[in-house]
């Protein structure tokens, strides 16, 4: 991949070792390729499936085909990561492994890390015998944190930095200054680690929620056939967290909590969670394009983690002011109807499991931000607006929904060379300007849209509905019951 026109961010003076090969770790190469200096005959990447080894091949890149486990991890890992001098990096893009466990690993051993999600060991999502709340996103994010607590600062090690989690902390900040700078408060822009400051001018912006509010309409030469799960990004991954149960931050503004819904018992104490998969709960959000829309409640750590870094607390750490978070997805029409497939098979996926790619796609835009809600203002939609035909033309190997995950991995990157001692962090952390900044030139037209819909607005007013007339943005208006 030539280097004339895009920067290079720096070197990589030790070995690369990327563990997975699917949709987002092919798409992740040649941005690393690009940007990046570093040798090639030190990058390594491992993968039980062979599909696209290739890619691999002609670059001279060596490819190990097998799975990274419980077993094997640190047999396996500790040679490559080790090989030669400098500091190594480590992009997990993989499924089944242990996000902790290859993060304990790396800063053992002085290698920076990078993931797109806190994963955990094979078995963990389809635990019959684990509670719902053992688990929930949750429960995998404050492992990470007790992690943190207990071993402070050291070697760099991103936790959850794809587009999303990972690129709407970033547009969620910019998206605050916009809205305050619009209402015309006085303030200044807090510093990237001054949590407080942050929570408080989004309270005082008076911001009482945010969805994560997404619409993918890339579409396909032919329709989906039976007994295949399509998806734009990763199926498994997909599966794995919609079947997980719903979660979201949880507001101070809230009066109203679903029946089924449940507190957790340690930790931040910043979510709560639904006893019912992610997949199967819809939610009343707005994205630009379509408007008012249905998106799906799937799991995610920034629910949790941008409720948790906005939380504004007094005396004795009593919580005065927390924003209610979560996703609202409405992902492309083949994932909508592969889920409803699978959940009318009492949950059980289909055999086959396939990912669309660039050229299996015809058209289509995926249009991914945040939705401040409850101010002065309504609402304001601010984020990518990518298509499938811009995305072909940045980057090779890769559809809107991957490039924005993609390009958000290699802001992480050139976060983490530059702040290569800064400890485990989670997006919310970084500087959300220098990694839009890397990360812009990938994501299409970025804007900012008001509205005036509320969750009250266009129903259909036949039947009897449980609504809080008073306040349009409780939660208890906006989950579909």
């Amino acid at each position: 991949m030539a280097n004339e026109n895009w920067p290079v961010y720096g070197e990589i003076t030790g070995p690369v070792v990327m563990i997975g090969f699917g949709s987002i770790g092919r798409g992740t190469l040649p941005l690393i390729e690009r940007h990046f200096k570093f040798d090639k005959s030190r990058m390594t990447v491992i993968d039980p499936r062979d599909a696209d080894r290739k890619l691999l091949d002609e670059r001279g890149i060596t490819f190990m085909q097998d799975a990274v486990t419980k077993k094997n991890y640190k047999k396996l890992l500790t040679p490559l990561l080790t090989n030669g001098a400098g500091q190594g990096v480590c992009v997990n893009l993989s499924v089944d492994t242990s996000s902790l466990e290859l993060m304990k690993l790396c800063r053992k051993l002085g290698v920076l890390y990078i993931d797109t999600v806190v994963e955990p060991w094979l078995g963990f999502y389809f635990d019959e015998k684990a509670d719902n709340a053992s688990r929930t996103n949750y429960a995998l994010r404050e492992s990470v944190r007790q992690e943190k607590e207990k071993n402070p600062g050291g070697t760099t090690a991103i936790s959850c930095c794809g587009a999303n989690p990972g690129m709407v902390s970033w547009l969620v900040k910019q998206a605050l200054v916009n809205l305050a700078t619009d209402l015309g408060l006085e303030f200044a822009v807090p510093a990237e680690h001054d949590r407080e400051g942050w929570a408080k001018l989004m309270k005082k912006a008076g911001v009482k929620g945010i969805h994560i509010a997404e619409r993918d309409t890339q579409r396909t030469k032919k329709p989906k056939p039976m007994d295949v799960f399509w998806n734009t990004w990763s199926v498994e991954g997909f599966i794995s967290e919609g079947l997980q149960p719903a979660e979201l931050g949880w507001g101070t503004h809230e009066t109203w909590m679903p029946k089924n819904g449940k507190k957790h018992k340690n930790g931040s104490q910043a979510a709560i969670y639904l006893e019912q998969p992610g997949a199967n709960t819809r939610v009343r959000s707005w994205c630009p394009t379509p408007g008012e829309q249905y998106g799906f409640l799937v799991t995610h750590n920034e629910a949790i983690s941008i409720a948790d870094f906005f939380t504004v607390r007094g005396k004795k750490g009593k919580v005065q002011y927390r924003p209610t978070c979560h996703y609202a997805y409405h992902p492309c029409n083949d994932a909508v109807l592969s889920l409803h497939e699978m959940f009318g098979a009492a949950g059980k996926a289909q055999p086959v499991h396939h990912v669309l790619d660039e050229n299996e796609l015809v058209d289509g835009v995926d249009e991914l931000g945040v939705l401040l809600y409850g101010h002065d203002k309504n609402a304001y939609w601010y984020g990518s607006q990518l298509s499938l035909a811009e995305a072909r033309k940045l980057a090779p190997y890769q559809n809107a929904t991957g490039l924005q995950v993609t390009s958000a991995v290699l802001a992480g990157m050139v976060w983490a060379l530059e702040n290569p001692a800064a400890g485990i962090v989670e997006s919310d952390e970084m500087d959300y300007k220098r990694c839009l900044e890397v990360q812009l030139p990938y994501l299409g037209p970025v804007r900012g849209y008001y509205t005036d819909w509320t969750p009250l607005d266009h129903r259909p007013g036949l039947f009897p509905e449980d609504m809080d007339k008073d306040d349009p943005w409780q939660f208890r208006n906006i989950l579909v019951r």
